[in-house]
């Protein structure tokens, strides 16, 4: 069977709806940079995943080649992420989704090495004919973090953050929005196949304790 993040690293991808803090620790990614509405059709930030999609099927079916990756195993791709900020602001504002900057991401596997990631871009770029070189590999590591399962549409997400930040509060935490930490979200559901009061989105904003 093949392997499944989503099961294997429940923690991570399926939380509880009632916060709580986790500390996430570091990963590979499949990474595109973009800034926008996320909604403007056929805009930046549906180009982007166009490109993310293309390399981690590529990555996927890379058992099929010549050149099967060392140690490569049996997996499901993991979700679609998404870290967003806005200049000037801590968190996000959800009104002004023209000014949001972004980084979409994939989940690599461990056994993409960058040369494995090289060689993906070469072979989707071959295939597609296009140009993969916003495509980047990222190394992560996200650190203490409140999280939540939020169920329901994107415009309803701030009830679940004010829950959050709540949450956080109460327990002797504090935001800790910097370089290298983000509002993240995990989109665990298809908005083309899911009605939105049953999209699935895990929430995550970086914490530190409130003393330091």
């Amino acid at each position: 069977m093949p392997f499944d993040y989503k099961k294997e690293y429940k923690e991570f991808y399926l939380p509880p709806r009632t916060p709580g803090i986790v500390r996430v620790p570091a990963m590979n990614f499949l990474a595109v940079r973009g800034q926008g509405d996320p909604n403007q059709e056929g805009g930046d930030y549906k180009q982007a995943l166009e490109l993310l999609y293309a390399v981690a099927f590529t990555i996927k079916m890379s058992k099929m080649g010549s050149r099967k990756p060392e140690g490569y195993f049996e997996y499901v791709v993991p979700p679609l992420e998404g870290l967003w900020w806005q200049e000037g602001i801590h968190g996000v504002d959800y009104t002004r989704k023209e000014d949001f900057r972004w980084i979409s991401l994939i989940r690599l596997p461990e056994f993409v090495t960058r040369e494995v990631f090289c060689q993906a871009l070469d072979r989707a770029a071959e295939k597609k004919g296009r140009d993969f070189s916003r495509v980047e590999f990222f190394s992560w590591e996200e650190g203490l973090c409140v999280q939540c399962m939020h169920i329901g549409p994107y415009q309803e997400e701030p009830a679940t953050v004010a829950a959050m930040e709540e949450y956080a509060r109460a327990n002797g935490w504090q935001a800790d929005f910097r370089e290298g930490r983000f509002h993240h979200e995990i989109y665990l559901s298809d908005p083309r196949r899911c009605r939105p009061e049953k999209q699935k989105t895990v929430i995550r904003q970086p914490v530190k304790k409130a003393a330091e």
